[in-house]
């Protein structure tokens, strides 16, 4: 399935909805280094376990994120996560990156 590209002032707007996504795993994702396919915008973040995180932002901005409740959706466009109080566990799930 192609997904339609956006055009005109639409293109300009924030992204409201993710149409991607790659689980933050040790097998795809070292704490750290750029986050896939940020090159060029960045994503934001699923957190699926309570924790501290640090992130580098778009901008350049690095922010501690303290007591991220399990659920929580991070609306920010992230680049790097650089740390976290929780363990990633190979099965996946605490950290998402959506695009």
């Amino acid at each position: 399935m192609a997904i339609r590209g956006l055009s005109g002032n639409q293109n300009a707007q924030p992204r409201v909805f993710a149409h991607d996504a790659l689980d933050l795993k040790p097998a795809n994702y070292t704490l750290g280094d750029r986050i896939a396919n940020t090159d060029t915008i960045g994503c934001a973040l699923y957190v699926g376990v309570s924790m501290d995180i640090t992130v580098t932002l778009e901008g350049g901005s690095t922010v501690l994120f303290k007591g991220v409740t399990a659920g929580s959706f991070l609306p920010m466009l992230v680049t790097h996560i650089t740390a976290s109080s929780a363990t990633l566990d190979a099965g996946g799930g605490e950290i998402i990156a959506l695009y």
